[in-house]
């Protein structure tokens, strides 16, 4: 066997930019935060007797349906803030305020009531503050993950560091 001759940009042939789709980045974002979120939702059923869920391949599926439904309500919550943030005075601070906030309460009966239509006795999620801390886990979890992967896009390529090198 001949030495390897690794340059920069050219480790294991890959080049030293690499061009990745909007479909690219949404998948790697979508696959990044499924795994943070199963990984929290087994932690969390680990460490909270409230919340029972029967196997790992339930809490997949319900890391999955968490995933959907927060999409889904932070979706609504940001058009219903954008909306209400358009409109000039103080009332309709006041009322954007106030339906953001009840979203955000109300979600949380709406993912036990989903959960428990879809999994039924399999998944316990416990009570509504257990829900509120799992979904606030569940953020912060995703929010660690878009940091790192800015981090590590805002440092170079890891040939460019020296980090491959010998």
């Amino acid at each position: 066997m001949g030495e390897q001759n690794i340059q920069p940009g050219n480790i294991v042939n890959l080049p030293e930019r690499l061009t990745i789709t909007n479909w690219q980045l949404v998948y790697a974002g979508w696959t990044l935060t499924l795994l943070a979120y199963i990984a929290v939702l087994n932690l969390w059923v680990e460490f909270n007797p409230a919340v029972v869920i029967d196997s790992f391949v339930i809490s997949i599926a319900t890391a999955v349906v968490l995933l959907v439904l927060l999409v889904i309500i932070l979706g609504l919550e940001h058009r219903v803030k954008h909306w209400f943030a358009q409109r000039e005075g103080t009332v309709y601070r006041v009322v954007g305020t106030l339906s953001t906030l009840l979203i955000l309460f109300l979600s949380k009966f709406v993912i036990l009531e989903v959960v428990d239509i879809i999994f039924g006795e399999h998944v316990e999620l416990g009570s509504f503050v257990d829900v509120l801390v799992l979904v606030l886990l569940l953020i912060v979890a995703q929010k660690a993950m878009v940091f790192i992967w800015d981090a590590i896009g805002d440092r170079g390529s890891a040939a460019n560091e020296g980090m491959l090198s010998e």
